[in-house]
């Protein structure tokens, strides 16, 4: 890293004619089209990067809007049968006392989801330089988006437990709604979505690479 003045200038990989491979993590000479130790092919930046972002990302919102309209979770108690929504399970939750249970599926199925698209949608919006918050803010903040994925399916967890563990016939049944199709799709599309973006470009314009693709 050098150093001018009170001003930090990062020496990046693309600027030292260097290309790092993102499978194994051997660094090659920039030219180099397919890395020698695994034969993955080698880019600066990966191809499409945001783009492929912002498709995911769509995919992930549409299928989240009737994950929220449709029953996630049918029952049946002495034959007669009721359909409970996400938040219309919180409310029912709340009415029997399970505050606890209430806040967690609440936290899980509308608050990380709803966040994540808030915050990988903000990432993929700043890389061209739109940004408020330092570059290394958002590295955490696409860190942070990474580690919360895998706890976005609690909600279709424990729908899945539910319908295995508790069915006593004709007395009490519980049943997957379509919601849960719906809902798992959406936690998926987002986790490629996130998983799409390609952290490099973050940096880019703190050494005026600009997030260009190559």
């Amino acid at each position: 890293m050098a150093h001018s003045g009170t001003e930090k200038q990062v020496l990046t990989a693309r600027d030292a004619g260097l290309l790092g491979c993102g499978t194994c993590g051997r660094v090659s000479p920039k030219g180099t089209t397919v890395c020698p130790r695994c034969e993955t092919p080698l880019h600066s930046r990966r191809p499409g990067s945001i783009e492929k972002v912002w498709a995911w990302w769509l995919a992930g919102i549409f299928a989240y809007i009737p994950a929220n309209l449709y029953p996630m979770l049918r029952t049946s108690f002495l034959g007669r049968e009721q359909d409970s929504t996400i938040v219309g399970g919180v409310i029912d939750l709340i009415h029997h006392g399970s505050f606890l249970i209430a806040a967690i599926v609440f936290f899980a199925s509308v608050i990380i989801p709803v966040s994540k698209f808030f915050a990988v949608g903000y990432l993929a919006w700043t890389v061209k330089g739109r940004a408020h918050i330092s570059e290394h803010q958002r590295t955490v903040l696409y860190e942070v988006v990474e580690f919360v994925g895998r706890w976005s399916m609690i909600d279709v967890f424990v729908v899945a437990v539910l319908a295995a563990l508790v069915n006593l016939g004709f007395v009490v049944n519980f049943k997957p709604g379509i919601a849960a199709f719906f809902f798992a799709l959406s936690v998926a599309f987002t986790m490629i979505s996130a998983l799409s973006l390609d952290p490099r470009l973050i940096w880019d314009n703190s050494t005026g690479d600009g997030a260009s693709d190559e």
